[in-house]
């Protein structure tokens, strides 16, 4: 009989509760704790405690929180009190108990520049293919269903004055830290610390543009990030003053070829423990890049809606927010939902994609449309 835990996560100087079995606290020990109860506090106020665990853990049970960052996952299901989906999927993912909200905060109103860092060893053929998705964003000349189509939901948020999110997303400036200046082994902090050292070195340092650009890092096959596989495959906040000197957004994204391809690179690699179920062919012939693709989507998607992370967002927790992309986990194309993701396209070499770049094809996940409340891509059969 599975038994049922309290657990606390550590998240960098975050925390956040979720009740989970023993089984996903077993796959998701790293940076985890048990929560545990001194028993000289029962005594004290047995009756009220009791009384209040009992009421915490049946909330939390009927309704967990969101998990910090981004994974996906084939069984992954939308997070957060909020996100109870009904039974009607005449359109993916919709439910009328959505609530994504608008906090007030800043989006990425003017031309959006994007600004790689890679850290570690990266291939040029894979260095291309990240940027030729990037640049994808704002190409209108992409055969149909353009990324440049997906792009489109982002564009339909908007800030205080109704100013939509920009058109133009344009590649910034590159920075490369190929001898792994804080090791092979990152921390949430350390991460901040290499975007640091990005936009003061002393030879052609990143621009710094708190408004309107984008800081994306990018590890290689070999560096582990803390919570990586584990928890998330990717995540985005905003840099610390006290430790890069600016508030930078940012985001960062992991190559998951070597530590773990079947959580992170899915469907392009498979979990060992779903046996007879055989991998996609990657459309870029790098199953570790080409799983990294819809991570990065996922993240600057949310970033350019939710920069500060008091923009858009759903949940009432801003530490933990379930954003635009969150909402539509595991989609990416008519019918998706559940472990099912949904009618895709199959090229005549036999890969698996649903949209076009400039000159190659993507495999992205969907994005939250508030306007119709329910995820859109270019792929959808009915456009």
């Amino acid at each position: 009989m599975n038994q049922t835990h309290l657990i606390l996560h550590f998240c960098g100087s975050f925390s956040k509760v979720n009740i989970i079995s023993p089984s996903i606290y077993a796959h998701r020990h790293h940076k985890t704790q048990l929560l545990s109860v001194k028993p000289h506090l029962l005594k004290m106020h047995r009756p009220s405690l009791l009384l209040s665990l009992l009421t915490l853990l049946t909330l939390l049970t009927a309704a967990p929180l969101p998990a910090i960052g981004y994974r996906p996952l084939p069984h992954l299901r939308p997070n957060s009190s909020d996100l109870r989906f009904g039974d009607s999927k005449k359109y993916e993912g919709s439910s009328e108990f959505v609530h994504l909200r608008y906090h007030m905060g800043p989006v990425l109103t003017g031309s959006i520049t994007v600004h790689t860092i890679w850290y570690g060893q990266w291939q040029k053929s894979q260095k291309k293919i990240i940027r030729e998705f990037i640049g994808s964003f704002s190409a209108v000349n992409a055969k149909h269903p353009p990324v440049a189509g997906w792009w489109d939901t982002v564009r339909l948020y908007t800030d205080q004055t109704g100013a939509n999110i920009s058109r133009t997303v344009r590649l910034g400036e590159q920075k490369n830290d190929r001898f792994y200046s804080y090791g092979k082994s990152l921390t949430r902090l350390s991460i901040q610390s290499v975007i640091k050292s990005a936009v003061t070195a002393k030879t052609k340092p990143l621009p710094i543009n708190p408004s309107n650009g984008l800081y994306l890092l990018l590890t290689s096959d070999d560096v582990y990030v803390e919570d990586f596989c584990g928890q998330v495959c990717g995540f985005h906040y905003f840099t610390f003053p006290s430790i890069v000197g600016y508030t930078l957004p940012f985001a960062w994204v992991g190559n998951s070829a070597k530590l773990c391809p079947g959580i992170c690179a899915y469907p392009f690699a498979v979990p060992e423990y779903m046996q007879g179920l055989k991998p996609l062919k990657s459309p870029n012939g790098d199953v570790g890049v080409d799983g990294m693709i819809s991570v990065i989507g996922h993240e600057v998607a949310e970033l350019a809606t939710n920069p500060l992370v008091n923009a858009w967002y759903a949940g009432q927790d801003p530490v933990a927010p379930v954003e635009i992309a969150d909402l539509c986990e595991g989609i990416y194309g008519t019918g998706g939902g559940g472990s099912y993701m949904g009618q895709l396209l199959n090229g005549k070499d036999g890969a698996t994609y649903n949209m076009n770049g400039i000159r190659r094809r993507y495999l992205v996940q969907w994005l939250w449309n508030h306007v119709v409340s329910y995820c859109t891509g270019p792929n959808a059969l009915d456009q």
